[in-house]
């Protein structure tokens, strides 16, 4: 299917302020022509390492608990200050045609408000052709797969967004065609560990789809923090950890902020060892094309059904 004709002439400046809409850009096949991203963008990383990094934390993450990361984000995983600082001056420096931005959480990324003045200076006061700023706000499975062709409409490459699209829907189709008449079982998704953060938007929907039923969060929901107690009450019969920005080492070595509560040996994931440690920024935190690998991950978990490559210790492990 064509595409529509390519502004901008046939090779676009892309900023990405969003490691998520890096994913999307490479999935476009469109990662030759970044000229800027942030400091957590990792993927692919053969092909963005050189790409520049016009971005920076306020502090590093390595260094704090969750517990502490939290509190100086606000006190919370989802409002407060933002992790990321950008770097106006890198920006002007790369000459974008196109910014891509999120206003979905300010904590995640840069604030699309300052987005927004970085690009009015750019422009001067009087105005101009500065860069395009496009806003993603997925909430939901299918608003992260849209997001590929909205910005596959910005760069002229609808036809290939479509393709992928389609290509994303069809593995997931394979996945619930898999899992289809199996037992669901109850499902708790973790994307905080201190405090306690359910996992919303899109991962109910990755649980259900990969054959669980997800508990504490519904489809498209923004959570807030819960109780211990809530989980408790819950019983799941699997218990997903996914920090949001941890990758399964880091969060291994915080496993004492759960296993140390109360009745925690009680729970029936626990006791029936079906707690896991998922990377939760490769597939679950952020809404980019990775989500369906995500769900090929959970079947594997869930249900033990191998859905596309076969899943690593890197992509989700139990916790010993």
């Amino acid at each position: 299917m064509p595409g529509t004709p390519r502004p901008y002439g046939r090779v676009m400046r892309i900023v990405s302020l969003l490691p998520a809409a890096t994913d999307i850009v490479a999935e476009l096949g469109l990662a030759a022509e970044l000229v800027g991203r942030t400091h957590e963008c990792d993927w692919p990383p053969a092909q963005i390492s050189s790409v520049p990094v016009v971005t920076s934390a306020g502090f590093s993450s390595e260094e704090l608990s969750s517990r502490e990361i939290s509190a100086a984000v606000g006190g919370s995983a989802h409002s407060g200050s933002s992790l990321y600082t950008l770097d106006v001056d890198a920006l002007a420096a790369v000459a974008p045609d196109v910014v891509l931005t999120q206003d979905l959480c300010d904590v995640c990324a840069v604030s699309y408000s300052s987005v927004v003045e970085a690009v009015r200076v750019l422009n001067g006061d009087e105005g101009g052709d500065g860069p395009k700023v496009l806003s993603l706000e997925p909430r939901t499975l299918d608003d992260v797969l849209d997001c590929l062709v909205r910005v596959g409409d910005l760069l002229g490459v609808r036809g290939i967004a479509l393709e992928r699209r389609a290509e994303l829907r069809g593995r997931l189709a394979t996945v619930r065609s898999l899992v289809a008449g199996r037992p669901r079982p109850r499902t708790v998704a973790i994307e905080w560990l201190d405090p306690l953060w359910p996992a919303g938007h899109w991962v109910p929907e990755q649980i259900t789809s990969a054959g669980g039923e997800p508990l504490l969060a519904s489809p498209g929901e923004h959570t807030k923090p819960m109780e211990w107690q809530a989980v408790r009450a819950a019983q799941p019969e699997v218990l997903l950890l996914l920090p949001c920005g941890f990758h399964p080492d880091r969060t291994e070595r915080e496993r004492e902020l759960l296993t140390g509560l109360p009745g925690w040996d009680e729970l029936p994931a626990v006791r029936s060892g079906q707690v896991w440690v998922l990377d939760g920024p490769a597939y679950f935190n952020r809404p980019g094309p990775r989500v369906v690998r995500g769900v090929e991950v959970l079947a594997h978990v869930l249900h033990g059904v191998p859905a596309g490559e076969p899943v690593g210790a890197h992509e989700a492990r139990r916790l010993s």
